[in-house]
């Protein structure tokens, strides 16, 4: 299966989904951190670029929501720079425990997973004429169901995240062989993940015949998994062999009484910095003034967020509903009360 060629000349589809995106077509030139390759990508498929930009956004929300209680909580990523410079720095994060973590496999990840997850939605919806739904993996109907609507072909919206986020990973050295590695284990997510959804047909929704078809799961689902494999990721270590095109670096895991990884585990070779302090060569900002939980022992309590420096206490005052009377019949009236709580920020 391969992408069909497109003329550069043609007029984006951007689907109503892609409102925030505008209605102006993107113009590949003047996107920072693309290579030739991605570049030529963009000039050639323009159609599903705005997919491939969303996917891009969806994957740093759900960045930014899985580490939002860490030292380091993706805010260095910004939708422009998710497969430029920035990832370019494979960094852990120690997040307190015994054994570092690498923070890029997931962002990699994440962001190849949401490429696909934006595209095969796109293509499902009828945004894009260069795709739509998958007629290939239904099978036999089953029992009380038959097979209806528009399964979604999270193998073509896999091969884009694969030719669009996979154009920088042409090295020959261990860190283009990690980030294709990491790459290819969030599309895998996309596709471990699909599941059968079904309509029901009959008088008053009695469910006499249901209409099924695949589809993708809420990407919040997608980001929990990948995060799960994140706090289990293989540590590797480098290897270099002599081949006819030069040395080239591959990777081996470090400890030969773990398992090894398998293409949908995240794997990760280098040390990191701890995200204490701001470091514009690393990306991090530091953990000053963010707030922390001074009830929690975890990454988010006050103790390890703030690195050892302490915290400040400020009270804060909120506005809230309060003693809400249910009125027969039918509405609710509150009360409006101000409460104080006590916000604790790193020092």
């Amino acid at each position: 299966m391969s992408l069909p060629p497109l003329s550069p000349c043609r007029s984006l589809a951007v689907g109503h989904q892609y409102s925030s995106l505008g209605s102006q077509p993107i113009l590949c030139g003047s996107i920072p951190g693309l290579v030739p390759k991605q570049l030529r990508f963009c000039r050639n498929y323009v159609e599903i670029m705005p997919s491939v930009a969303e996917g891009v956004k969806i994957g740093i929300q759900e960045c930014q929501h899985q580490f939002r209680g860490r030292r380091w909580n993706c805010t260095t990523i910004n939708d422009k720079a998710i497969f430029g410079p920035v990832l370019d720095k494979e960094e852990k994060e120690r997040g307190g425990g015994s054994k570092p973590v690498n923070w890029s496999a997931f962002v990699h990840a994440i962001a190849s997973a949401g490429v696909a997850f934006a595209v095969t939605r796109s293509c499902a919806e009828g945004s894009a004429t260069i795709c739509g739904c998958d007629t290939r993996h239904k099978g036999p109907p089953g029992e009380g169901w038959k097979w209806g609507g528009c399964s979604e072909d999270v193998e073509f919206g896999s091969m884009v995240s694969r030719e669009f986020a996979d154009a920088r990973e042409n090295r020959p050295d261990a860190r283009s062989a990690m980030n294709r590695h990491n790459n290819e284990a969030g599309r895998t997510s996309l596709n471990d993940n699909m599941f059968l959804k079904c309509k029901c047909h009959g008088l008053s929704g009695s469910c006499e015949v249901k209409t099924c078809w695949w589809s993708q799961p809420d990407f919040r689902v997608i980001g929990d998994y990948m995060k799960d494999k994140y706090d289990s990721a293989s540590e590797m270590v480098v290897e270099k062999h002599k081949e006819s095109r030069g040395w080239v670096e591959t990777l081996r895991s470090k400890y030969n009484f773990f398992k090894p990884p398998t293409e949908r585990d995240l794997v990760y070779y280098e040390s990191s910095p701890n995200f204490c302090e701001p470091n514009p060569e690393t990306g991090s900002f530091g953990t000053r003034d963010r707030t922390c939980n001074l009830t929690s022992h975890g990454i988010d309590g006050c103790d390890l967020l703030c690195c050892g420096r302490g915290h400040n206490t400020q009270a804060e005052k909120r506005k809230e509903k309060c003693h809400c009377i249910f009125h027969w019949c039918c509405y609710v009236s509150c009360q409006e009360c101000v409460r104080v709580y006590d916000v604790h920020t790193c020092k």
